[in-house]
């Protein structure tokens, strides 16, 4: 770390500066942040604790909710911690910590709303062949080369971030530490790093959303060749939740990194969505549009009251 000796710390000045409106942003994202920790946490134990949840896409969505605890806590305690303190800094070393685990969680969301959508893909256009094609072993190894592949180019990434070189700008107008907004504070040569940042935006972005968009392509096209609308709307529901998270994802993630890096309005609000809100959302919307969650959740909660009551 001895490229960083001329600066220790960077400034986060990307929330207000009025002290009122920092104390009403303290209480709503800690209340957003507890409710991710809750609702992810029961997510996480319901599918552990029923067996009819033991499926492909239940074990899928277990992960995603596990990365969403992880993506909200890279980012969220920090914010929090500077919105209480005059003086909002992150030393360099935590700085390049929290963009190591923000394109690991990030990065390995996105693969796994992909392969989400593979796996229902193969549930609605191959009903019959469906458990010959989502063996246990290929949906191990997805879920396992979602995190390998993500962890590789976080890796990438920051090792080729440790040799630049910071010197005197060190405001960052942002309110975490992400890759785009670290290059433009470099004074070393950043090319290497903006190609392996291209890299791993097509990669884990285009790449991942073709895929997305490939497998709601033959969904929707077999949804609508099913002749009864009973059918057609039972198929639909079986993808709903996740074409919900997927466009709360995508859109504002994708917006986000092809903005100018500014530290505008549109760009805090596009970054708080994606890596503050829909970490919230993903449980709820989960829970609320997908039927076996629900009665899911009914038993366990039966089942804990009838623990409580004996």
């Amino acid at each position: 770390m001895g490229n960083h000796s001329t600066l220790t710390e960077f400034f986060l000045l990307g929330l207000s500066a009025n002290a009122h409106v920092q104390a009403l942003l303290f209480v709503l994202f800690l209340g957003i942040y507890l409710l991710t920790i809750m609702g992810n946490l029961m997510m996480l134990l319901v599918i552990r604790a029923d067996s009819r949840l033991h499926t492909p896409m239940y074990f899928f969505l277990s992960h995603l909710s596990f990365v969403d605890l992880c993506f909200s806590s890279v980012t969220v305690p920090k914010m929090l911690e500077n919105l209480l303190s005059q003086k909002k800094t992150i030393s360099v070393e935590g700085c390049l910590a929290q963009v190591f685990f923000v394109f690991v969680t990030a990065g390995t969301e996105a693969l796994l709303l992909s392969v989400m959508a593979y796996d229902r893909y193969a549930a609605i256009c191959h009903p019959l062949l469906y458990g010959q094609i989502m063996s246990k072993q290929l949906y191990m190894h997805f879920v396992w080369g979602s995190w390998g592949l993500s962890f590789l180019d976080a890796l990438i990434n920051i090792l080729l971030a440790m040799n630049m070189v910071f010197c005197e700008a060190k405001v960052i107008h942002h309110y975490s530490c992400e890759m785009p907004s670290l290059l433009p504070l470099s004074c070393s040569d950043i090319s290497k790093n903006l190609i392996a940042l291209l890299c791993s935006t097509i990669l884990h972005g285009l790449g991942t959303f073709l895929l997305v968009f490939l497998s709601y392509t033959r969904i929707i096209s077999t949804i609508l060749n099913i002749n009864s609308t009973s059918g057609r709307s039972k198929a639909f529901s079986t993808c709903s939740a996740h074409l919900t998270a997927v466009t709360l994802y995508y859109g504002s993630g994708l917006l986000r990194h092809l903005m100018p890096n500014s530290g505008s309005l549109m760009e805090l609000i596009f970054s708080v969505q994606y890596t503050v809100i829909t970490p919230m959302l993903n449980p709820l919307i989960y829970s609320l549009k997908n039927k076996e969650v629900k009665a899911a959740l009914k038993r366990t909660t039966e089942k804990y009251l009838q623990h409580i009551r004996g």
